[in-house]
């Protein structure tokens, strides 16, 4: 087979970006495709040429074979890389490429076909030796079947799409009632996110990890798989931070999962890169869960552990080219951690968030002895996030010599990573990285449901923290008004003092607001600052060296001679400080006005108690009740569709419903009057 010379990628965003990067460093050229919505995106930016396929909605244009396989055609390209989800493991896209003579940048249709239907999987991998999850693996055609199936089964139960993928599908269903629900709302999500809505179950394993091994098969007889990828910090079983290896696994039990997935691979002779799933139990007992015939979002952990590019192999492999590394040569080297960046707002339950990105700044990618930090993404500051997509704005991956300072090394990369103008989850994934249980490795799928059952309200303030912080704002503001009274100073008659002790007041710690004084020594330079907690009359003195100019969000400052990062926007009388998972006020002033502000009277929130307001951008696709009915407490309200989810809004009291002011298939934005109650 020839070597490929130009790329279509069937895809968009952040994985379109990543084929991109490879095939441009191969010498290939590329081909991008783009809806309405995608008309300025990244990846139509940075590919050679682009092609439009229409409207917004995937099912319009993403997922519209034809106008896919038209694409192909009009723009000449001889091979066609899918990514992820949209068309990347279906089997007649796959056929339809080869009758065509376009190389697929995949696996052949027929590991496409049995790998990607669930039920046949599991029934494949039983017959190869892999070990399986105990489930009903036929087809469910209603809900009254569903749970006949799952009290069977006994409970909790596991509600899954059968072509489903990225958490799309899956519901957890602990009773009767809840797998009735479940199975409308998997199956809805199914048909809508892959235009297939068949369902089965399967039992769910309790406090269970979630585990996968990378393999690379080249059609020639020759699979290898790549190490192993913990993905456990789930949400709605959706992943959220990867890691490569996983701080659970010994040599013995990577091994087996190793060699069964490669053996499973071998029964469909793969031929591209791939993923085998498992969930392991506490004991290091595992069980197969699915095979995704496709490159994962995940990819970036093993690269940074193995030193393989996967589009790169994918691309060789499909060329007809051998595979150059056995399994000795494949090692592990380091560790590796993926953050997800989402658009979704984790003060309010993690719901998606559309907007324009007025501010989109990533820390500095780079390449240091013992660290390196990467950042996937395919958005850029002044872009949109549609509503039409999976919420996902970066990857955001760094890589240590060991767990520790990969660890580290993610915590200073989040603590300057700017975004505004939407809502994100980056205090969350903080707050996770300082978790004790994130920490020792001591982690399971169900760890946000445990450590949040009540959802994500900031992360637990450290007291040692918010003291650095009071005396970096101190120093900031200090410095803003010498850079001030320098200006003033030019004019005459302006000359203006600058006090060098300020009065600190911190709020928004979720419990009693803290007091400090901070007073600065020295002009330039290393400064020292003394504070003093004006509660408990506890006297700390910092050594202070700060790289900040006034109206720059990060701030890197050295303290004590450690690094101490956090963001921060000039507000009335101080400043917005986002650090670790926290918000804060931090008001600095004179002590003369900190003892008249004691007298401002405090301006009471509005009632909303009283209305059901969406709480995020989204399509209004179902009303429970109707004016004059009586709700109870936690009784479904109503379903807002948002980025391929459904949510679902219940009532927090009991109430009557007065009046409905959206009607189903509205478009509702944040905070709009769904309905009202007496």
């Amino acid at each position: 087979m020839t070597g490929i010379k130009k790329i279509l990628i069937a895809n968009r965003g952040e994985i379109a970006c990543r084929v991109i990067k490879t095939a441009r460093k191969m010498g290939i050229k590329t081909v991008a495709v783009y809806s309405d919505a995608d008309n300025n995106a990244l990846h139509v930016d940075m590919a050679d040429a682009a092609v439009h396929l229409g409207p917004p909605p995937a099912s319009q244009s993403y997922i519209v074979m034809d106008r896919i396989m038209d694409s192909v055609r009009e723009s000449g390209a001889d091979a066609v890389h899918p990514g992820y989800g949209f068309l990347s493991e279906n089997p007649e896209f796959a056929k339809r490429l080869r009758e065509e003579n376009i190389t697929f940048v995949g696996p052949n249709p027929h590991a496409i076909e049995v790998m990607g239907d669930k039920i046949t999987s599991k029934k494949l991998a039983r017959e190869a030796g892999v070990s399986t999850i105990p489930g009903h693996m036929s087809l469910i055609d209603e809900a009254g079947e569903a749970v006949k199936i799952a009290s069977r089964i006994g409970y909790p139960v596991m509600i899954k799409a059968s072509a489903g993928g990225g958490g799309k599908g899956m519901r957890i269903a602990w009773n009767d009632d809840e797998t009735r629900e479940g199975f409308q709302a998997s199956r809805n999500e199914a048909a809508s996110s892959f235009g297939d809505d068949r369902i089965f179950i399967e039992k769910f394993i309790r406090s269970p990890r979630h585990i996968e091994i990378q393999v690379l098969g080249d059609g020639h007889g020759s699979c290898v798989y790549l190490g192993e990828r913990e993905c456990s910090i789930q949400r709605r079983n959706q992943k959220i931070i990867e890691e490569a290896p996983s701080p659970f696994l010994d040599e013995e039990t990577r091994r087996a999962m190793g060699e069964q997935a490669v053996a499973l691979a071998r029964a469909v002779d793969y031929d591209s890169a791939g993923t085998v799933e498992f969930v392991v139990d506490p004991d290091r007992n595992f069980y197969f869960l699915e095979m995704n015939t496709r490159l994962q979002v995940e990819h970036p952990v093993t690269e940074l552990v193995t030193g393989i590019d996967l589009v790169e192999q994918m691309i060789r492999v499909a060329q007809g080219e051998t595979l150059l590394l056995t399994q000795d040569d494949v090692t592990l080297t380091g560790w590796a951690i993926e953050s997800r960046i989402y658009a979704e707002d984790p003060f309010r339950n993690f719901l998606p968030s559309i907007g324009r990105l007025v501010r989109y700044r990533p820390p500095a990618e780079g390449d240091w002895k013992d660290r390196r930090l990467r950042n996937d993404t395919g958005v850029f500051e002044g872009g949109e996030i549609s509503m039409y997509y999976d919420p996902m704005i970066a990857k955001l991956c760094t890589w240590g010599e060991d767990r520790g300072v990969a660890i580290e090394t993610m915590r200073q990369a989040l603590d300057v990573f700017e975004i505004d103008g939407i809502g994100h989850n980056i205090p969350f994934l903080q707050a996770v990285y300082d978790h004790d249980r994130f920490i020792r490795g001591d982690i399971s799928t169900a760890f946000i449901a445990e450590e949040y059952p009540d959802g994500f309200e900031g992360a637990q303030v450290n007291s040692g923290h918010t003291r650095k912080i009071a005396a970096v704002c101190a120093l900031m503001h200090d410095m803003a008004e010498h850079r001030a009274a320098e200006i003033s100073g030019i004019l005459p008659n302006h000359d203006r003092h600058v006090p060098d002790l300020w009065d600190i007041h911190i709020t928004g710690t979720g419990e009693t607001d803290l007091r400090y004084t901070a007073r600065i020594r020295g002009e330039k330079g290393l400064r020292t600052i003394v504070t003093d907690d004006l509660t408990d009359r506890a006297v700390l003195e910092f050594e202070v060296l700060l790289d900040w100019t006034p109206g720059r969000s990060p701030v890197m400052a050295l303290v004590d001679g450690k690094p101490f990062n956090f963001r921060a926007r000039k507000c009335a009388m101080g400043y917005r400080v986002w650090h670790r998972g926290c918000a804060f006020k931090v008001t600095v002033r004179t002590p003369r006005l900190a003892e008249l502000a004691a007298h401002m009277p405090v301006k009471s929130a509005p009632d909303t108690s009283n209305l059901l307001l969406c709480p995020m951008p989204g399509v209004l696709v179902k009303v429970f009740v109707e004016a004059g009915q009586r709700v109870e407490d936690g009784q479904p309200l109503a379903i807002v569709e948002a980025m391929k989810m459904e949510n679902t809004l219940r009532a927090e009291k009991k109430a009557v419903v007065c009046r409905i002011n959206a009607a189903v298939g509205d478009n509702l934005a944040v905070d709009d009057v769904i309905m009202e109650f007496d």
